[in-house]
């Protein structure tokens, strides 16, 4: 299958080991993947302070580089949601809705589309997953603790087939972490505040190392563990399933 390698610009500017692993685990379970040089921001940051009308260019290039594949797949949650929830084309709405229905975070593809049952990948470390709001209420990546339903996740699907992990239960499995994109610029102290309160959580449990599927949630929290001089270290989800990746603390 044809994949087309979504890449969120901060991950490109600052986590470029996150996009590097996302492709070769792409490419261990034989996809064919292609990243698109021109494509750039997909517009969330713009849409969600209010500017969604300045963002068409966004769209328009986001179209333009990303169809004709087969599916798009992306290292981020939040990314991932605002293309396949608001992208639309005054020039191609038709490719733009065939987006939409294709592009896919990295570990919903992993388990729905690639099905995934064995990953040759070891971290013996023990492990708190952090469940990003867009991931879990936006894509249903993982059940939420608030309905009466049968609880799922398919970040803990993927991460107990790799071994030697030990996956922590947190005592508040799907608390914000407060970075909500330009929530955390035009409203930083209750962002910290609420950064803080998750890192306590894994903190207490003794985890080793934070993981999850949006690896903005993820700066937020890495952040506040440099900050405060914390052993706990950040590791995405990609990078975890792709190898034996060691953490230095």
């Amino acid at each position: 299958m044809n994949v087309g390698l979504f890449i969120p610009c901060y991950v490109n500017q600052f986590y470029p080991q996150v996009a590097i692993a996302t492709l070769q685990l792409l490419e261990k379970y034989n996809c064919k993947v292609d990243f698109p040089l021109k494509q750039t921001c997909c517009g969330q940051p713009m849409a969600n302070s209010g500017y969604e009308k300045l963002q068409q260019e966004c769209n328009e290039l986001f179209t333009e580089n990303f169809s004709g594949y087969d599916y798009i797949v992306c290292p981020s949650g939040s990314c991932t949601l605002h293309i396949k929830d608001h992208l639309h084309s005054d020039k191609n709405e038709v490719a733009a809705q065939s987006i939409r229905k294709n592009v896919y975070e990295l570990a919903e593809f992993m388990v729905d589309v690639l099905k995934v049952e064995n990953i040759e990948a070891s971290f013996p470390y023990r492990v708190g997953v952090h469940q990003s709001c867009h991931g879990q209420r936006g894509l249903h990546i993982s059940q939420m603790s608030e309905l009466v339903a049968a609880p799922f996740s398919k970040t803990d699907a993927l991460l107990k087939k790799v071994k030697g992990i030990e996956l922590v239960k947190l005592d508040r499995v799907d608390e914000c972490c407060g970075f909500g994109g330009t929530f955390c610029v035009v409203e930083e102290s209750v962002s910290a505040r609420m950064g803080q309160d998750r890192v306590a959580d894994h903190e207490k449990n003794n985890v080793q190392v934070i993981t999850g599927v949006d690896m903005s949630c993820l700066m937020h929290l890495e952040g506040i563990l440099k900050r405060k001089k914390s052993n706990v270290v950040i590791k995405h989800i990609a990078e975890i399933l792709n190898g034996e990746v060691k953490v230095e603390s």
